[in-house]
């Protein structure tokens, strides 16, 4: 009976013991579960999140810095052809512009506000901006555009908008190259891919092509 008492004694601690050491082991792994959570959770989002869209340089800076004034100043022009374009054509493709690059200049000006950088004024599309980015039209360009109607109109117009998407098109490859907010260089390729579409539209309206 003593030697059973003892067994079952000595079993009894052995199962306390397992039964302490589970327990620890469950206190220690939480703890490192834990941790190791806390330790990962924040870089996991920024690992994942910051190279599609959350991070930006100065070239996306200046894309949309450069590209709002530039995109105001097609808008003015393709305003225009409502009342001056002597051809349907002229009038529906100015129209296309103007509805396309609308709501691009709120998508600019909206990362701008995010990123806590300056929206451009609403005049700085003239003699400014004109010797800043390619393709701008002069004050004095402007003034001719303004002045002529019908045939005159349209071949004014179509001249001026394809230097004006050129200079587009080239300001777009740029944040291609160099830039790195994925909305940004997105709309870039869009603007090289509609924009250099409308060139050979024009040119074919001109008879160039």
């Amino acid at each position: 009976m003593t030697a059973h008492r003892a067994l079952i004694r000595r079993a009894a601690a052995v199962a306390a013991a397992a039964t302490a050491a589970v327990l620890l082991a469950a206190c220690g792994g939480g703890d490192d579960s834990s941790s190791g959570h806390s330790g990962h959770a924040p870089s996991a989002p920024s690992a994942s999140a910051s190279p599609q869209e959350g991070e930006h340089n100065a070239a996306d800076v200046s894309f949309a810095q450069g590209m709002i004034p530039h995109h105001r100043q097609a808008v003015e022009m393709a305003g225009l052809a409502a009342t001056r374009a002597g051809s349907a054509e002229v009038e529906a493709l100015a129209a296309e512009i103007k509805k396309a690059q609308d709501p691009e200049i709120r998508t600019l000006s909206g990362w701008l506000d995010s990123w806590g950088e300056d929206v451009p004024e609403e005049d700085e599309g003239g003699e400014h901006a004109g010797h800043a980015m390619s393709g701008m039209m002069t004050p004095e360009e402007m003034a001719e555009l303004e002045m002529v109607s019908g045939e005159a109109f349209d071949t004014a117009f179509l001249e001026m908008m394809i230097k004006h998407h050129e200079g587009a098109v080239e300001m777009a490859r740029t944040e291609q190259a160099d830039g790195s907010y994925r909305p940004a260089k997105d709309m870039a390729g869009d603007i090289v891919t509609s924009q250099s579409a409308e060139i050979t539209r024009m040119n074919e309206l001109l008879g160039k092509n």
